[in-house]
């Protein structure tokens, strides 16, 4: 019988801690539905002592989900981890997650603490977790720049106290994968109880290295458990690629001889949901959710996949979700079928008015665009604007004027607390005169540090999506809106930002 591998998903805490990424609460259910729909393990669904805002996503995903273990992280103290045990209380399966940094360098200079002392606040931790949940994993920050006869130490005594899982990060990606597949092995091999706790591993691609860090720590050292996010993302370089490291240890079962629970059926919507909603456009040649995953150019390789479609592809499209899916709705679709299409892109609008309010702008894009594709649907849904909750600011209209010799003209009409205002500007182009015109009006200060524009989907008739990241006073922030209209996209993604910023929502940086 093989081994099963568990796939730890931290999208929603690692993942969202990529500058600008940050998530709202019916996003990150969303997003946490479609990850239960591909049957991921674990689902980390934030650190729930970090705000008020984090507690409450996590207390939903835990309330709402029932096929995953949900699982918050906390810092190895007792405030954190009573803050993630209250958040997990109606969770199926809960987890709690503590971590302490164990490398010299983070305990010198981070936590000002002394190794003694370390190790004691760790075995505190564990212990007081494990008398409120009966899941507990623990990771030893910067593990894989830790002295290796204090990392032993420090495990064997945390297993000793209940820790179910051991996680080992590569928390600044210095890890090589022989290396690192050999730490873990060692670590294992030394510590007496090693055999009482699954082991795992969490890597991050500062090298680009971190799927080949995460499978070597499978294979050579031995994990069970490798944590990952869809689509890589996360702070810096990014995490180790859920979609990669699924597909890896399926198409090589020959050489990784381990069994794993991923519907592969569900990653590339789930690729799609992530990238739409926090902004974070997926590179088309990334393996497996990249447009040109599955496309090939060379003839050589166009007659060999035509006579015989392992020459060239070792994946299916189909298995990982590629598929035409092109729907058969229109203005004349009926709110039962919108529903139902919703439904199958594991996409849940939680009330009435929500789905309201999608149906209507599902209505008004199909007059304009004739052929509706998955891909807007789920663009249409991401965008904030369909959700009950009231924001600061809102895109109702506007008109811009644009012609070769002149400069570019453009009115906006949009709504600040409910109230419509007109905001009028010339720019540099018909985008630049528009936002400029928004922040005429609004004074936000903010600093565009990015401005991205992708189609959604593949003509000239596709939704442009557009991310605009702004960054005021230290924070970041993404806003996304789509539109067949580039300039329109532009605006409401800038809005969208706005009200980002506008929230004032408090975050703690950590990661384990």
């Amino acid at each position: 019988m093989a081994d099963k591998l568990i796939i730890f998903d931290t999208t929603l805490r690692d993942g969202e801690q990529s500058p600008g990424a940050s998530m709202t609460r019916e996003e990150k259910l969303r997003i946490a539905r479609q990850l239960e729909r591909l049957r991921v393990d674990v689902i980390e669904a934030g650190f729930a002592a970090s705000s008020n805002g984090d507690f409450e996503a996590v207390k939903s995903i835990a309330d709402a989900i029932k096929d995953s273990t949900v699982c918050s992280l906390s810092r190895a103290n007792d405030r954190d981890i009573a803050r993630a045990a209250e958040a997990l209380k109606g969770a199926n399966s809960g987890r709690i997650h503590t971590f302490i940094a164990t490398s010299p360098l983070h305990m010198e200079k981070k936590l000002r603490m002394t190794p003694d002392q370390v190790f004691e606040q760790a075995k505190q931790s564990v212990r007081f977790a494990r008398n409120l949940v009966g899941d507990v994993e623990f990771s030893p920050e910067d593990g894989y720049r830790s002295d290796m006869d204090f990392l032993c130490r420090i495990l064997e005594a945390v297993i000793a106290e209940g820790a179910n899982t051991i996680n080992v990060p590569d928390t600044v990606g210095y890890a090589v994968p022989e290396l690192y597949g050999e730490f873990i092995r060692t670590l294992r091999e030394r510590i007496p109880n090693s055999d009482q706790a699954i082991w795992s591993v969490h890597c991050h691609n500062d090298l680009g290295m971190a799927v080949a860090n995460s499978l070597a720590g499978v294979k050579i050292g031995g994990a069970r458990q490798v944590e990952c996010t869809i689509n890589g993302l996360g702070e810096r370089a990014g995490n180790c690629s859920l979609e990669e490291v699924v597909m890896a240890v399926k198409t090589r079962r020959d050489y990784f001889g381990l069994d794993i629970g991923i519907d592969t059926s569900h990653i590339v919507a789930a690729s799609r949901m992530v990238s739409q909603t926090t902004g974070f456009v997926v590179q088309p040649n990334k393996a497996v959710v990249g447009a040109n995953a599955f496309a090939h150019a060379s003839g050589i390789h166009q007659d060999g996949v035509l006579k015989a479609r392992d020459t060239y592809e070792i994946m299916r499209a189909e298995d990982v979700g590629w598929t035409t899916n092109k729907i058969v709705l229109g203005k004349l679709s009926g709110r039962n079928a919108f529903k139902q299409r919703l439904q199958d892109l594991g996409v849940t609008l939680e009330s009435e008015t929500e789905i309201n309010n999608a149906f209507a702008k599902f209505k008004e894009l199909a007059d304009r665009k004739s052929e509706i594709f998955d891909e807007d649907i789920l663009a249409l849904v991401s965008d904030e604007s369909v959700t009950s909750e009231k924001e600061q600011y809102g895109f109702v209209s506007m008109a811009q004027h644009s012609e070769t010799g002149e400069r570019p003209h453009a009115s906006v009409v949009f709504t600040v607390d409910g109230k419509e205002v007109r905001s009028q500007s010339d720019g540099n182009g018909p985008v630049d005169a528009s936002l400029k015109a928004i922040e005429s009006h609004v004074k936000s200060g903010a600093e565009m540090v990015l401005y991205s524009v992708n189609a959604i989907s593949g003509s000239t008739e596709s939704q442009g999506e557009v991310t605009v990241r702004l960054q005021n006073s230290g924070r970041v922030v993404n806003g996304v809106g789509s539109d067949p209209d580039i300039v329109v996209a532009s605006a409401k993604a800038y809005l969208s930002a706005l009200n980002k910023l506008h929230s004032k929502a408090d975050r703690v940086a950590a990661q384990g």
